[in-house]
């Protein structure tokens, strides 16, 4: 008896063989490439949190502000807080863009140009690049760089202090004409929040949040 009998050619099976092959490297590649992106990406992310980590301050104690007086009004005038580098970071230029010598007024104005920069920010204003002055603690290599176990006190001034007035005396503080709080800024007085942020050039942001108490004496210890 005649049969039919349909097949298919050594040929149309290397075709079909050869399609599934190219499909499946394909895939394959796509899988490994995604996978070596994804890599990549992480290992930037690491590498720069480290490099963020490798330069940052730490405060060596506690935050502390001081009351003066515009006109009859109290109000804070300067915060102070002494800050270290984490163990094993890169050093941290702390040029000021300010001196204080502690006569005449403070803070002196200084042709120097500041690397790190101070943010104030409470209800009422933000004020961008706040003046600031800093003093190193013990051995400080007669530079600016704050090193690994060196320890620095920074006067962030939110206002002009006359060194020869008693803070007691009305008008003991002033406002500034730029940087800090003008004349048409808001005091800090009682009650208020604020924050302050130590912004080095490298490295995370050191935020300090507090609220002032309902009476100020003339240093305030803001834990």
């Amino acid at each position: 008896m005649n049969t039919k009998q349909r097949g298919i050619t050594g040929l149309e099976t290397a075709i079909i063989l050869i399609a599934f092959v190219v499909v499946a490297s394909v895939f394959a590649f796509t899988v490994l490439s995604t996978g070596v992106f994804s890599t990549e990406r992480a290992k930037e992310t690491i590498f720069a949190g480290l490099e963020q980590t490798k330069s940052s301050l730490r405060p060596s104690g506690s935050l502390i502000a001081f009351k003066g007086f515009v006109g009859s009004t109290e109000a804070i005038f300067k915060f102070s807080v002494v800050v270290e580098s984490i163990d094993g970071a890169e050093p941290i230029d702390l040029t000021p863009p300010y001196t204080a010598d502690g006569s005449g007024t403070d803070p002196d104005s200084s042709a120097t140009t500041n690397r790190t920069s101070i943010v104030y920010i409470d209800n009422n204003q933000i004020l961008q690049n706040v003046p600031w002055s800093v003093s190193f603690i013990g051995d400080d290599n007669n530079d600016n760089m704050l090193d690994e176990g060196e320890k620095a006190e920074i006067q962030v001034w939110l206002m002009n202090r006359t060194t020869g007035t008693a803070v007691t005396a009305n008008s003991s503080v002033n406002y500034m004409a730029s940087g800090g709080l003008t004349s048409s800024g808001t005091l800090l007085t009682p009650n208020d929040q604020f924050t302050i942020e130590i912004q080095p050039t490298n490295g995370s942001v050191l935020t300090f949040r507090r609220t002032l108490p309902a009476a100020l004496d003339t240093i305030v210890n803001l834990r």
